[in-house]
C-alpha cells in the first residue's frame, strides 16, 4: 500500500511541473506591460482662452452667464460628449457637433445665484475625447444679499 501511495504522489508532482510555464518560456516571451501609457499625441486637445471667471459682486437671484471660448489644438477632432456643473445652479451649455483640428468652440456656464449669498466657487467638468478626459473649468461670485446690496457701501 506504501508503495502506491507514493506513486500517486509521484505522479501528482509530475503533472503540476509539467502544468506551469518553462523558465525558458519565461524569459523569452516578454509579458505586457498594463501601466504603458497610451499614445496621446494624436488626440484632440482644449485649449481655453481662460479657464476661470470671476464675475465679481452680483445681487442674490441674478442669473448671470459667461461663454468660455476653446480651440481644439489637437490632432483629431475633438467632440464633447458630456458637461457637468458641481452643482444644480450651473448649468453648461456645450457644443454637440466634432470640432475639427484648429477650430474653435463655446462652452456657455449659466450660474443661478438665488440662495447663495457669500462668496461662491463653482466647476464645470468637461468630458472629451482628450488627455486627460475631464477638463475642468470654473466660475467664482461673491454674492451680496439684498440687504447689502442696497446699503451705502454697495456698488
Amino acid at each position: 500500500m506504501r508503495p502506491l501511495f507514493i506513486s500517486f504522489i509521484s505522479l501528482l508532482l509530475c503533472m503540476a511541473c509539467e502544468k506551469g510555464p518553462k523558465k525558458d518560456q519565461e524569459e523569452t516571451e516578454p509579458q505586457a506591460d498594463s501601466t504603458a501609457l497610451a499614445d496621446t499625441s494624436k488626440m484632440a486637445k482644449f485649449l481655453f482662452a481662460e479657464s476661470e471667471f470671476d464675475f465679481g459682486k452680483i445681487k442674490e437671484g441674478d442669473v448671470v452667464k459667461h461663454v468660455f471660448k476653446f480651440t481644439n489644438i489637437g490632432k483629431s477632432e475633438l467632440v464633447i460628449t458630456d458637461a457637468k456643473g458641481s452643482c444644480g445652479c450651473t448649468i453648461p451649455s456645450y457644443p454637440k457637433e466634432a470640432v475639427p483640428v484648429g477650430g474653435t468652440g463655446e462652452i456657455e456656464v449659466q450660474f443661478n445665484s438665488q440662495n447663495k449669498s457669500g462668496a461662491n466657487q463653482k466647476f464645470v467638468s468637461v468630458v472629451a475625447n482628450t488627455f486627460p478626459e475631464v477638463t475642468t473649468i470654473s466660475i467664482k461670485a461673491v454674492v451680496l444679499k439684498e440687504e447689502e446690496s442696497k446699503g451705502p457701501l454697495a456698488n
